[in-house]
């Protein structure tokens, strides 16, 4: 797991529990109850009172025998005899059931980035597993904000436009109850935050605009409209969504070789 995970948010647990921050990393990588022990274990030095909640399930390593005639989705090569991990990517009901049951930290391995932004509106909205469009529209928030800096600026095609990129300012996603959003960052901070670099990753590994696939909602985004409202404010309007596929995806990793 992200052992600087522990370390970092160990200096801010103070106040994360005198302000009441509800908090979900998908920092447990192939051993999230590690993970959560290690988190629990910088709880009771501080002696503060939050309850870390784990989202298990991903690994799929004891099932390789059962899923060997599976084929890699893009190439089509067969599996590797050997597998070192096997983990599917898991979705956002099991983070919202972790915030209902009165989690203040939840902790993932293997999920889709942006279900950890969906789980927290599925649970402050109580949406539905079965509005589509919503679902849509806060998994959109998640795959927006789900790599930091990429959304202000960070990759940006008009890079010469983006300043002060040592103070590059973290991307917020404000969502309104029927999945719309606003794109801000931290005031004072650099970076950019425009109808430009939204897009950009709007656009981001997703394949299919018709139908990105995740294991909640299939996201229809062909109809995202991307609007500047005001400086350093951005709105985002539009997603919709079918209902997810029958299966999940799922990473595996092998040794093939020697690392130098």
């Amino acid at each position: 797991y992200a052992t600087d995970f522990v370390n970092l948010l160990g200096r801010h647990l103070p106040q994360i529990a005198e302000r009441g921050v509800k908090l979900i990393a998908n920092a447990g990588g192939v051993n999230p109850t590690a993970c959560a022990d290690a988190l629990r274990a910088r709880i009771a030095e501080a002696g503060l009172d939050l309850r870390v909640g784990v989202v298990t399930g991903d690994d799929l390593l004891a099932m390789q025998p059962q899923l060997q005639n599976s084929r890699e989705m893009f190439s089509g090569a067969a599996m590797p005899a050997r597998l070192l991990s096997l983990n599917a990517y898991l979705g956002a009901a099991p983070i919202a059931a972790a915030l209902s049951a009165g989690a203040d930290i939840v902790v993932t391995g293997r999920c889709v980035d942006s279900a950890t932004v969906l789980g927290a509106c599925i649970h402050e909205f109580g949406w539905s597993l079965s509005d589509y469009d919503r679902l849509s529209g806060g998994s959109l928030a998640g795959h927006i904000i789900e790599c930091g800096a990429q959304a202000t600026g960070g990759l940006f095609t008009d890079w010469e436009d983006v300043a002060d990129w040592a103070n590059i300012g973290y991307p917020i996603a404000v969502i309104d109850e029927d999945g719309a959003f606003d794109v801000i960052k931290p005031q004072g901070t650099g970076g950019l935050i425009s109808r430009g670099t939204v897009s950009e990753q709007l656009v981001y590994e997703i394949g299919d605009p018709a139908a990105y696939l995740l294991p909640d909602v299939t996201c229809d985004w062909r109809s995202v409209e991307v609007q500047d409202v005001s400086d350093g404010r951005v709105r985002v309007t539009g997603a919709r969504g079918l209902a997810p596929t029958e299966s999940y995806k799922a990473s595996a990793t092998w040794q093939d070789g020697f690392r130098v």
